[in-house]
């Protein structure tokens, strides 16, 4: 199975993500991810279209956060602005399947219907799509991977989320980015307070600490 993202058009140039270490990891860990990030994270842009990769290192183990990044149905679990998010009766998490999101007042969105691209279990890999909605985010496909990092006998975990979207009219590129990467970073961010709490209280409190640094 391919899970790579598929490119719009063959025109276009593609993302060079692979070549900058995105804010958050350190140049050791940027190397043992860079496969990764040419596999799943590359997409082929056109004029008109930005992209962008984030990362955020959580002091939890992979199968902890996977466990909520997976779940298509409960984005609100660590998604900032999303007010709640409904699916069909006969709901299963399953590439294809659809949800309806409905934002937080305050933002230039409404409501977002996003389909699942690609659920990859073995190697913790989600993407989604945004298909309709209220909402100025065109075109928006993301996808998110969760990587266990091991160095000096420690273990931590890497999450990279990278995306893909129109520019509005309107919108300069930079002012499309800022505001995308601005969502992706808060909710990165939320995601690592929401699995290490998990993670602590798996453990029973007992205060030991993940990080390798």
């Amino acid at each position: 199975m391919d899970n790579r993202p598929e490119p719009d058009s063959q025109t276009g140039s593609i993302t060079t993500h692979n070549l900058t270490v995105p804010p958050g990891l350190t140049p050791e860990e940027f190397q043992q991810l860079s496969s990764s990030i040419m596999e799943f994270h590359s997409y082929r842009i056109n004029s008109g279209q930005c992209s962008s990769l984030l990362a955020q290192r959580i002091h939890a183990p992979v199968d902890t956060v996977w466990t909520v990044v997976r779940r298509f149905d409960k984005p609100q679990t660590y998604k900032h602005f999303i007010k709640s998010c409904n699916v069909d009766e006969n709901f299963r998490i399953s590439v294809g399947s659809t949800r309806d999101v409905t934002v937080i007042s305050g933002l230039p969105a409404a409501t977002s219907t996003e389909r699942l691209d690609i659920l990859d279990d073995e190697r913790h890999v989600f993407g989604f799509s945004i298909i309709g909605g209220e909402h100025r985010l065109r075109n928006y496909r993301s996808v998110t991977t969760v990587h266990e990092l091991n160095d000096d006998g420690k273990t931590w975990t890497v999450v990279l989320e990278s995306y893909v979207v129109d520019v509005p009219e309107g919108n300069t590129e930079e002012d499309t980015r800022l505001f995308a990467d601005t969502v992706v970073k808060l909710n990165l961010q939320k995601l690592a307070t929401v699995t290490e709490t998990m993670a602590r209280e798996a453990r029973g409190g007992d205060g030991c600490d993940l990080s390798h640094r």
